[in-house]
Parts: C-alpha cells; sequence; structure tokens
C-alpha cells in the first residue's frame, strides 16, 4: 500500500513528497528541490529506505537537489519525459536567476513516457505525460489508493502556469481533461504547491478547467 508525507521545500514551497510502500518499506523522493538535510531527516523519521528519485519536470524548484542527492546516496533518477532535456541542460542557469543553491547537472537513468510504470516496492504508479506547464512534464497515478502526484499540471482553484519556454496553455488544457480527469472524480491529487484537492472538485469548481467551462 502507499504511504506519503508532503514536504514543502525552497523559497517556493514546493511539495517534495516521499512515497513509500508499506509492505517493503522502500521509498522515492518526488521532486527534490531542496533542503536536504530536512528531506533526509523525513526519510529517517519514517524508517524507510529511499530507492529511487522520480521527477514530474525540470524547473529549480522541483529538481534543484536532484544531482546532488543522486550522487552523493547512489539513487537512480527516474523522468521526466525527454521533453524536459533542455530544462535539465538550463538548471546551472535557473538557480543563478532564482538564487538557488548552485545545481548539479545531472541525467535521468531513465525518461519516462506516456503509459509507463514505476514500481515503489510493491505499488505500481502509472505514468502519463501531461504537458503544457513543461514539454516533458509527467504525472504519477496510484489507482489503488487514487492518488496523483500532478507536479504543475493543476493546483486546487487554478492550473500550471504556460508563459515560461515550452509552455502552451491549449495543451496543458488538453493534458487536464484527457489525462487526468479520466483518473476519476475520487481521485485527490498533490500539486507540486498548495493543499491537496480532488478532481471531482476541481471539474466542478476551477475556474480554468470546470466542467462548464471547457464543455
Amino acid at each position: 500500500m502507499l504511504r506519503y508525507q508532503t514536504l514543502p521545500v525552497t523559497p517556493f514551497a514546493q511539495n517534495c513528497s516521499l512515497l513509500w510502500c508499506t509492505e517493503t518499506r522502500e521509498a522515492a523522493l518526488v521532486d527534490p528541490g531542496g533542503e536536504l538535510p530536512r528531506l533526509r531527516a523525513a526519510v529517517k523519521a519514517q524508517g524507510v529506505t529511499l530507492r529511487q528519485i522520480l521527477l514530474t519536470h525540470a524547473h529549480i524548484d522541483h529538481a534543484g537537489a536532484t544531482g546532488t542527492l543522486a550522487r552523493e546516496d547512489g539513487l537512480p533518477i527516474v523522468g521526466p519525459h525527454p521533453g524536459d532535456q533542455f530544462w535539465i541542460d538550463g538548471l546551472p542557469e535557473q538557480s543563478r536567476m532564482f538564487g538557488f543553491p548552485p545545481a548539479e547537472p545531472f541525467t535521468p537513468t531513465r525518461w519516462l513516457h506516456d503509459g509507463d510504470t514505476v514500481m515503489v516496492g510493491q505499488v505500481r504508479l502509472d505514468v502519463r505525460h501531461c504537458p503544457g506547464h513543461t514539454p516533458g512534464h509527467v504525472v504519477f497515478h496510484d489507482p489503488v489508493t487514487q492518488r496523483a502526484f500532478v507536479g504543475d499540471v493543476l493546483f486546487v482553484g487554478s492550473i500550471g502556469r504556460t508563459d515560461f519556454p515550452g509552455g502552451h496553455h491549449g495543451t496543458l488544457i488538453q493534458s487536464i481533461t484527457q489525462r487526468l480527469w479520466p483518473m476519476g472524480d475520487l481521485t485527490v491529487f498533490i500539486p507540486g504547491h498548495g493543499p491537496e484537492g480532488s478532481f471531482g472538485r476541481e471539474r466542478a469548481n476551477n475556474p480554468f478547467v470546470a466542467d462548464h467551462v471547457v464543455g
């Protein structure tokens, strides 16, 4: 069974998620953007074994500490989709631009594509490619516990920005309505910033992607 802890990190309050399998106690960190001592302390406090890093996309607040964590702890980097290669290449520039600690370069151990699966212990996460915020953005979905880790695709009452290089508003709307909504109204999503929500509530109330807005 999947369990998780949400850990806001960096000045951007980015929701890094510590996921683990209750049977094996094997764990993954989704989007370790920074504050590695705090993330490692959470891993220790939960008594789990960190096995991998999962990335939804490669903006600095989500991926800034990935290279350092992978090197120091010998961890594989899984994701995002190859469409975010240019964002990975630009991480050092992003860190300077936003005043983050220097970001170590890295190459993902495994790129992800729509329809792939990732195992965290005995938990299977389904991967959906959801471009629009970035070209290579992916989402991790656990159909058993009905949880989706959606990065910056969708927020409670809002959607991801599309004014960065490679962003596209129409593509993002399509990703949400065609890739997220089929996961079911009861699915709880953990966004990259802010509180959790449910797809059903967003379909009813979100001013950008509610059913009555997008038709």
